[in-house]
């Protein structure tokens, strides 16, 4: 029987009612949002590390400014402000020094929690081409990432380049997130990660709630995977994602 250990079950956000206190009691395991919007402070970042359990784990979704232009809606919404000369130097994983130093603010963020692993969510904007891989080869080349192991989570026309996405993992040594009801991942080491947003619909349908036959299929792709020794992440993210994730919890105990 595989060890529980090897797989580990959250949320993409305090998804449980009475916040952090509430989600220790019931997953081992949470992918910060904040972090994406808004950094918090370093000393924010570390209380968060000493309230929870010593055995819980925090993953980091990288924050925006380095993955998202200026002009995302979701920059708006943090109502994040920059000097209007600097805008184009954001988003896109570009190897900009502002990117860079972005970056380097959170990996901050990341040593606080003890984090291993953070998620680089680009946007559809990112399309697929020779600029933007270039862009991407620049990035990682010029950044520290001391032990991390760093997703990337790519959407839009980038769904029709696997193959240059599995080329570009391997070579930049990053894993492929994915959904897995959409598509697998080219490329994973000790490490996969699976961010789960809902069945149909284009790349989310957040208000899907996962049926008892979903489950048993994700069951299925994840203990294969496990099997090979593979530590396999289950990170649900729509809008029952706690009652889910619990759910999912159950079947693997069976």
């Amino acid at each position: 029987m595989l060890s529980f250990m090897s797989i580990r079950v959250g949320t993409c956000g305090w998804s449980v009612k009475g916040g952090r206190k509430a989600y220790f009691n019931v997953f081992r395991v949470v992918e910060l949002q904040e972090t994406f919007y808004k950094l918090p402070l370093a000393e924010t970042a570390r209380r968060w590390r000493e309230d929870a359990p010593s055995d819980f784990e925090f993953t980091v979704k990288a924050w925006q400014v380095i993955t998202h232009p200026s002009s995302s809606p979701t920059w708006r919404k943090a109502g994040l402000k920059i000097d209007p000369e600097k805008a184009e130097s954001y988003g896109h994983l570009k190897p900009t020094s502002e990117n860079i130093e972005a970056w380097g603010k959170v990996l901050e963020i990341c040593r606080a929690l003890n984090a291993k692993i953070c998620i680089l969510q680009t946007p559809p904007s990112f399309s697929f081409s020779e600029d933007n891989v270039e862009n991407m080869f620049k990035f990682f080349s010029r950044i520290s990432r001391d032990d991390l192991v760093i997703g990337w989570e790519p959407r839009g026309i980038w769904s029709e380049k696997m193959n240059v996405v599995g080329e570009i993992c391997r070579r930049l040594n990053i894993i492929h997130v994915v959904d897995p009801f959409r598509r697998m991942p080219t490329h994973y080491g000790k490490v996969c990660y699976f961010r789960l947003h809902g069945i149909g619909g284009g790349e989310v349908n957040y208000n899907y709630k996962y049926r008892l036959e979903d489950l048993v299929t994700l069951k299925k792709i994840v203990e294969k995977i496990a099997s090979s020794g593979v530590n396999v992440y289950v990170m649900f993210n729509n809008v029952y994602m706690a009652s889910d994730a619990r759910e999912f919890m159950k079947l693997l105990e069976v």
